[in-house]
């Protein structure tokens, strides 16, 4: 079972709405590693919930993946902001998987990952890393969920 990180902007689809919701798909992911690491993503797999450009940013819960990668819809949808004109139903450029609420984490700061020495490797806390989908050691996902229960 591999681990990972999901960032997504509070304001825009939070861990609340995702609890609300039940289950979602991942979807607006346009990069093309982000989108490689989703279609590495297998059912039973877990992630961290991330919220992003928030006021702090930080971990929020854990989610499951509960379907593996297919066509992101929002790429054919020209009313989405998600919408690729290059992008077609008979080669689709974009992915997302399916994730379901598992946990809610006591909330772990940027500034909070930061001091913890299991996150000194960590792709998150690379200067420069702004991918929105990135895999996580074991070691590295167990020590912020210990952090934040």
């Amino acid at each position: 079972m591999a681990r990972w990180l999901l960032k997504s902007e509070p304001d825009v689809f939070g861990y609340d709405d995702l609890v609300a919701a039940k289950r979602e798909g991942w979807d607006g992911v346009r990069n093309y590693q982000a989108r490689n690491f989703m279609r590495e993503m297998a059912v039973g797999d877990l992630a961290i919930f991330y919220h992003s450009n928030a006021t702090p940013p930080g971990v929020a819960g854990i989610c499951k993946i509960v379907k593996g990668a297919e066509p992101d819809p929002t790429q054919f949808d020209p009313k989405s902001k998600y919408f690729d004109p290059k992008s077609s139903p008979d080669d689709p450029r974009w992915d997302w998987v399916t994730v379901a609420p598992k946990k809610r984490l006591r909330f772990i700061s940027l500034d909070q990952l930061r001091e913890m020495p299991e996150l000194v490797e960590c792709r998150l806390l690379a200067r420069g890393n702004r991918l929105s989908v990135i895999p996580l050691t074991d070691d590295e996902f167990d020590a912020i969920v210990a952090a934040g229960s």
